[in-house]
């Protein structure tokens, strides 16, 4: 029998499955769409309308970006195979950039000076990982606690006798120039009054992108498909992602593998330092010592949601910036009433773990699915106590809903020395 192979850019046949990039894109857009029906659905039956009022999402928009960035940061890292548990730090380096360069400096020195302290981290890092093959957790972990101990000591140097400064913060820094529509953000407002299913809703959200809308948040998320177009376009990213997978065939294929895993992880540095700038200037005001709060972690547990990649990152990032988010606005009630829909979610998932005779872990969802419903139908509202833990909650849940399809980069976390292609 003769196999007819299509030539490139043939239309597939009626019936023929449609390629693996393309169909990804048709599901996350799906689940999207469930998702955004989901939420509009909890808020018409529950009546919390802040669960996914403009405000609230903006707030998650806020949330997201920092956790994002630092996640982005981690992607380019571990896809060069090195394992970035310093984004913490980085993080905090790049927030006392952001503190110190733009109070003396204006907003441009600021954003430039985070980056730059976030660089910095991210070349110890690699210097220390790639060249002197210390173990990556180690060396992580080390940075964040070298960041967390110097920006406070050059904090207390650095801001203590400014005015509207002091030992442990800097004074206010310049504001981040925002966009903002008027005619459409009136509108859009007036529309997510009338309070309609789903409708409101869509307006709602489309009232985040058009008022007030950061510069800096357009940045960030530009970011991401350019990540992607580098990462998976480029032979410079073709090549970063070899030395994660196999730095010896890299190697044996003449690709300086030191090299581009130290660029990488440079770049990651960059990004989380970008993350801290983000939070001094847009999510905050100026520099606090501490004000990163975990966000490192929380990125890279994003990254981890994501699997490794830029579209599944920015899906985990916004799950936890908007779980962030929702606990400081009228966060008893709001969470409250998103017990209702995870108690949906998780009778999902239990469904798609039947379908993949996945016995055992479906009927684990289903026993935390009831336990949601029941906890929602036996209270009005959800303890302050444990609303300060539900973003840290949610990272736990997901990143166990999610473990099963994950595959990290083959090489990522293995010691590489130079030579051992031969």
């Amino acid at each position: 029998m003769s196999v007819v192979v299509p030539a490139a850019g043939t239309a597939a046949a009626p019936g023929a499955p449609l390629p693996d990039r393309q169909s990804k894109i048709i599901r996350w857009t799906a689940y999207f769409l469930a998702g955004f029906v989901l939420v509009s659905l909890t808020r018409v039956v529950t009546g919390a309308d802040d669960i996914n009022s403009t405000g609230a999402l903006r707030a998650a928009l806020v949330a997201t970006i920092p956790i994002l960035m630092a996640g982005l940061g981690g992607l380019w890292s571990e896809r060069s195979g090195v394992v970035n548990i310093g984004l913490e730090g980085m993080m905090i380096l790049g927030t006392l950039g952001a503190g110190y360069y733009g109070y003396n400096h204006g907003l441009v020195a600021g954003l430039l000076g985070a980056i730059a302290f976030g660089a910095i981290g991210g070349a110890l890092h690699a210097l220390v990982c790639v060249i002197f093959g210390v173990d990556h957790i180690v060396s992580g972990v080390a940075i964040n606690i070298i960041a967390a101990g110097l920006a406070a000591f050059l904090a207390e140097e650095w801001f203590t006798d400014l005015e509207g400064g002091g030992p442990t913060q800097s004074p206010p820094l310049p504001e981040v120039p925002t966009i903002t529509i008027g005619p459409l953000a009136d509108f859009c407002s007036e529309m997510q009054d009338k309070g309609w299913f789903l409708v409101s809703d869509l307006f709602s959200l489309l009232g985040v992108l058009v008022d007030r809308m950061s510069i800096l948040t357009l940045v960030a998320l530009v970011l991401v498909p350019i990540t992607g177009w580098i990462l998976w376009r480029t032979p410079f990213g073709l090549r970063t992602r070899s030395t994660g997978e196999s730095p010896s065939a890299a190697e044996s294929l003449g690709v300086n593998v030191y090299l581009y895993k130290f660029i990488a992880v440079t770049v990651s540095g960059c990004l989380a330092g970008f993350a801290g700038a983000y939070l001094a200037t847009v999510s905050s005001s100026g520099y606090q010592n501490g004000m990163t709060g975990g966000m490192g972690y929380i990125g890279l547990a994003a990254m981890i949601f994501g699997n490794w990649r830029p579209g599944g990152l920015l899906v985990g990032a916004v799950l936890f910036g908007y779980t962030q988010a929702v606990q400081l606005r009228n966060g008893e009630q709001s969470l409250h009433a998103l017990l209702l829909a995870i108690a949906v979610l998780l009778l999902w998932v239990a469904f798609t773990q039947f379908r993949r005779k996945a016995t055992y872990q479906a009927i684990g969802s289903v026993v935390a699915a009831a336990l949601a419903l029941l906890w929602y139908l036996t209270t009005d509202e959800v303890p302050r106590e444990f609303t300060g833990m539900a973003p840290y909650v949610a990272t736990l849940l997901v990143l166990a809903l999610a473990s099963q399809q994950l595959r990290m980069p083959a090489a990522d976390g293995q010691i590489y020395r130079k030579g051992s292609a031969g």
